[in-house]
């Protein structure tokens, strides 16, 4: 099962720090459905598009706005990662998207410093009330890329982003000078692991030259109270129906199929990002 809700002392840790990482949140059998499933689902893998990072690789992903009734929307709905989130952002919250990032052997990508916040506030959000859960599928090393955080980074608010490659990047004169006084932490993590942040943390990953995968499902949620004032490529508010823990095992190695609506997905070809990212 799942681990449950987290305490008083990690959300402080996340108040203080912009993030928090659980450990085994998601057990071995839980963990061991996920990657199975990702791994032999089809139309999850003609749905991933890549993203080039601006130093020679390509960040492969595929994301999608609804959480669907599959193990991936089990996982997103769950009572301890919803609850959790709820806690951590004070109350209602709903799935602003997930996604499954890919990176393979020797090729996968980099991606560059950036806050989620960054996005997201063109997207009508006023204001960062939102934080995702990054769930380990695969070992999470600095070796094939791990996720890598400036601590207590969200205290600065939101920092300017620009295009470099396909991926809209920090102003880095402003990374550079954080990275004089907050702590760069690697977050390595092993199957099941999840960590907690904030839109406004900054985080970037290494690209993947080592011979192990560094698959990864990250679910995005935004705060009820926190609804866009405008349409965009992802939701407005739509009530979250949280499931129990179990219904994980119980979708087991339900994966998307070609008759799932087509709605839920987010299409993105390159033009479009470019055009996006670059606002």
């Amino acid at each position: 099962m799942t681990k449950g809700i987290i305490d008083d002392a990690a959300v402080a840790h996340f108040n203080d720090h912009g993030f928090v990482l659980i450990r085994a949140m998601l057990d071995s059998e839980e963990t061991a459905l996920l990657a199975h499933a990702a791994r032999e689902d089809r139309v999850l893998d003609q749905h991933s598009f890549g993203r080039a990072d601006g130093e020679g690789g390509t960040v492969r992903l595929s994301l999608w706005n609804h959480p669907t009734e599959t193990i991936y929307g089990m996982i997103a709905r769950c009572e301890s990662i919803v609850g959790t989130m709820e806690k951590l952002l004070g109350g209602e919250v709903y799935h602003y998207h997930s996604k499954m990032i890919m990176k393979d052997p020797l090729v996968g990508g980099a991606w560059a410093w950036h806050q989620d916040y960054g996005y997201w506030y063109q997207n009508g959000n006023l204001f960062p009330h939102m934080a995702s859960a990054f769930i380990a599928v695969d070992p999470a090393t600095r070796d094939n890329g791990c996720l890598q955080v400036i601590r207590g980074s969200h205290h600065c608010g939101r920092i300017d982003h620009v295009l470099t490659g396909e991926q809209a990047g920090a102003n880095m004169e402003r990374v550079n000078e954080l990275l004089k006084r907050q702590e760069l932490v690697y977050v390595e993590m092993d199957p099941g692991d999840v960590v907690f942040f904030h839109a406004n943390t900054l985080h970037r990953s290494d690209q993947n030259k080592s011979q192990h995968p560094r698959w990864s499902m990250i679910c995005s949620y935004n705060a009820a109270r926190n609804n866009p004032y405008q349409d965009s490529e992802h939701p407005r508010y739509t009530p979250l129906l949280k499931v129990p823990d179990a219904k994980i095992r119980e979708y087991g190695l339900r994966r998307f199929s070609a008759a799932d609506d087509q709605a839920a997905w987010l299409v993105a070809d390159r033009a479009h990002l470019a055009q996006k990212l670059s606002r």
